[in-house]
């Protein structure tokens, strides 16, 4: 039989997969409680007139909304949502879109946008994030929410392969957020060809059921609700919801609900946003560049125990070709706490939204302080280099710890008059400039040798050319689907631009 390849397997789970976190009223909630935890403040100034006066509650609806392009595409300028008064943000948004288009291609070079909401960490056992490989990718919601913080501090630039600007990163992080705060959009369980539960990090690839997107949940009636049958992933992205609304008459739909959910709505924003959750706090020691990975290992046990709670029954594989997807039907089981599926998911996505919404204030404060803070005050390099710090180039997986990274003694002169200025985000420089040059750049693994160094390269004429001189090794795939091995290079960076390198065969698509 023909082997598959380990990049087929982490990443097919990406094809027809739908992520929608909380649906619209889940996001509004978080994107509410920011938007009064940030009032009057510097951060709030500073979003406000970043994404041209779109609220939080209404922005972080917006990545979801715009999946409808994909029916037409980002040049129907009449299709659903449009923005006539912030024209910029839309072009901005649309730019996104077309840089990031939906594919069926999970080899693709070009990421989907979708593949941005979410990650796919096995819960068989307790695990974080950086325990395995399975289930996490380059482009998932990790990734992508340390790529939104970088291009806010400026460490990554707007003009950036993924098309995210500043007013979009805002955009994307007030849904990520919501999104990194559901737990079958962090976690997902794996089964064998037998439907016995596995831990793919432990041997065997197994078959995934996507965050619960494949798995049909069956509840019995009880308690004032009607049978539930659907999918999985899409009842913790809605029920839970809209039970946090106890008096809303139960059955209602589309613009009904919605227009019913508006005064309700806002009073639990009221609410959640003075009464400060419990355990929301980031520990102090982690970078807001890897709030998310925190946050993917604290709802990880949330995820684990959305499926110990269920019973599994006629698990099979998917019948379509090359399938390792998980079908098969989900009933609670009896808990020793005696709660209902029900009401332990209702009591979980309270819980969740309310930390999501001081989260979200959080993490754009503390961006917005540590951008205004760098314009006076240049960060210093890290000494120990990151590899997963952007998806620009791949990196081997797991991400990097959640630790500070120790750093090295300011340069003596930051501004050279022979050399130019120092590179201080020389590794969002080298990024880009790589995604040009490699043939197949998501395939790659950047190693850093060393910081910038003051260093002259002769040019094609042998003339000497001045900047800040970079070591790195890179391995990659050439145009015959191979590694080709780690290989050192060099490039020289002056005034924030490669001007020169050594080492590379120029062999781009």
């Amino acid at each position: 039989m023909k082997k598959i390849s380990c990049v087929f397997l982490l990443c097919c789970w990406t094809l027809s997969r739908i992520a929608v976190a909380y649906g619209p009223t889940g996001h509004e909630i978080v994107g509410g409680i920011a938007d009064k935890r940030l009032a009057n403040t510097p951060a709030g100034a500073k979003v406000t007139a970043l994404i041209e006066g779109i609220t939080l509650e209404r922005a972080a609806r917006i990545p979801d909304d715009i999946k409808s392009w994909d029916r037409t595409g980002a040049d129907d300028l009449s299709a659903y949502p449009h923005f006539p008064q912030q024209h910029r943000i839309e072009e901005q948004l649309r730019a996104f879109w077309k840089a990031n288009p939906p594919t069926d291609d999970p080899n693709s070079p070009v990421p989907s946008h979708h593949w941005f909401h979410y990650t796919d960490v096995p819960v068989l056992n307790p695990v974080k994030y950086a325990d395995g490989k399975m289930g996490r990718t380059q482009w998932d919601i990790v990734h992508m929410m340390r790529y939104c913080v970088q291009v806010l501090k400026g460490e990554v630039p707007e003009n950036n392969p993924r098309k995210i600007t500043k007013p979009v990163a805002v955009i994307l992080l007030a849904h990520y957020v919501g999104d990194i705060h559901q737990p079958l959009h962090v976690g997902a369980e794996y089964f064998d060809q037998s439907g016995k539960k596995i831990d793919p990090d432990r041997g065997g690839v197994g078959l995934e059921d996507q965050g619960g997107n494949s798995i049909t949940l069956q509840l019995p009636p009880g308690n004032g609700y009607s049978e539930k049958k659907g999918k999985l992933h899409g009842y913790w992205d809605n029920d839970p919801v809209i039970a946090q609304f106890p008096t809303l008459a139960r059955g209602l739909k589309g613009k009904e609900q919605t227009d019913a959910l508006q005064g309700p709505k806002q009073q639990l924003i009221a609410k959640l946003a003075k009464e400060e959750p419990r355990n929301w706090r980031t520990p102090a020691n982690i970078r807001v560049e890897d709030f998310g990975e925190a946050w993917a290992n604290d709802i990880l046990p949330e995820a684990r125990e959305a499926y110990e709670r269920l019973r599994f029954t006629n698990v099979h594989r998917k019948p379509e070709l090359n399938s390792n997807v998980a079908e098969g039907t989900a009933m609670e089981q009896a808990m020793p706490d005696r709660v209902s599926y029900r009401n332990w998911s209702t009591r979980v996505v309270h819980d969740e939204l309310h930390k999501a919404g001081w989260r979200l204030a959080d993490l754009l404060e503390k961006t917005f302080v540590g951008a205004s803070a760098a314009t006076t005050t240049p960060p210093i390099p890290s000494a120990t280099p990151s590899v997963a710090t952007s998806p620009l180039v791949a990196s081997p997986l797991p991400s990097p710890a959640l630790t500070p990274k120790p750093a090295t003694p300011e340069p003596s002169v930051m501004t050279d008059p022979v050399y130019g200025d120092y590179p201080m985000r020389y590794k969002g420089i080298v990024m880009d400039w790589l995604y040009t040059h490699l043939y197949d750049p998501p395939s790659a693994k950047i190693e850093w040798q060393s910081e910038p160094k003051r260093a002259d390269l002769p040019d094609t004429r042998g003339r000497k050319v001045y900047g800040w001189l970079v070591l790195f090794s890179v391995n990659s795939r050439n145009r015959f689907g191979a590694y080709t091995g780690k290989q050192t290079h060099a490039v020289l960076i002056r005034d924030g631009v490669v001007v020169q390198a050594t080492g590379f065969v120029y062999e781009k698509r």
